[in-house]
């Protein structure tokens, strides 16, 4: 099994952004983040997920069972339930509007076939020691960017 935390943020909404995300692989931590200077939290949150599974996917580890853990309600939901719709709708709303995030969307969803996944929030700034470690990432991410 493998266990994923991510986590995005933004000074600002758009402002810099950093992502970051946590892999336990076979009892190993890789850490990684990254920083973009004009972005959006919802862009930073999803492209967290994205680098992670690219990493997993890097390391021929995709058969494993893959826990994903994020504080982001908007990237649970959205990969677990609102993008079968988005698809079927041609990339567009309940509200027939086009899909924000779109690229980012289609990436994960790309990345994310063929894995076994099991989605779970939590409550970001809660005390979760794995996602308060991710929050410190996307800060030095942003900061890095000074």
């Amino acid at each position: 099994m493998i266990e994923v935390f991510s986590d995005g943020g933004c000074i600002g909404n758009p402002g810099p952004g950093g992502w970051a995300y946590i892999v336990s692989l076979n009892n190993e931590i890789t850490e990684n983040y990254g920083a973009e200077p004009q972005t959006t939290n919802n862009k930073m949150e999803l492209t967290a997920v994205i680098e992670a599974l690219r990493f997993i996917r890097a390391q021929g580890k995709e058969d494993s069972e893959i826990i994903i853990t994020t504080d982001s309600q908007y990237v649970k939901n959205g990969i677990t339930t609102w993008i079968h719709s988005w698809k079927k709708n041609g990339w567009r709303t309940a509200a027939k509007q086009p899909v924000k995030n779109r690229e980012l969307w289609e990436a994960l969803d790309a990345l994310a076939e063929g894995i076994t996944i099991s989605w779970r929030w939590v409550k970001g700034h809660s005390g979760n020691p794995m996602n308060e470690r991710c929050d410190e990432l996307v800060h030095v991410g942003i900061n890095s960017l000074k």
